[in-house]
């Protein structure tokens, strides 16, 4: 699947779809992110029941500052309406593939639950 991007009025839609996605906050003038692009575009073409967005955090400030987007890249995985992973870096194939293993197997249930405790 192809990334999509992702705006202020495209952001919530998506990211409140049932299942995973996936966002790479981003920016052109970043090396990291330039580095790790191919690596994205290569998983999202593995993962055809993951949507793969991405933000360009300068086109999108107001995304950036409302995640508290403070290193890029940063990826983000949400899981059925819920953040259940961000943290800044470039990751090499394998770790992005790892993360979406551990998103797969989360008790969504649980974790609901445990939102909700508190």
């Amino acid at each position: 699947m192809a990334t999509v991007q992702l705006t202020e009025a495209t952001f919530d839609e998506v990211a409140q779809r049932d299942g995973i996605v996936l966002i790479d906050f981003w920016a052109s003038w970043c090396g990291p992110c330039v580095r790790f692009a191919p690596v994205y575009e290569k998983v999202a073409g593995k993962h055809e029941d993951i949507t793969f967005g991405k933000v360009d955090t300068e086109a999108e400030e107001a995304l950036a500052a409302r995640f508290e987007v403070r290193s890029i890249p940063t990826i983000m995985a949400v899981r059925d309406g819920v953040i259940v992973y961000a943290e800044p870096g470039a990751l090499p194939e394998d770790a992005l593939e790892d993360i979406i293993r551990q998103v797969r197997d989360l008790d969504m249930a649980d974790v609901k639950k445990r939102l909700a405790e508190g």
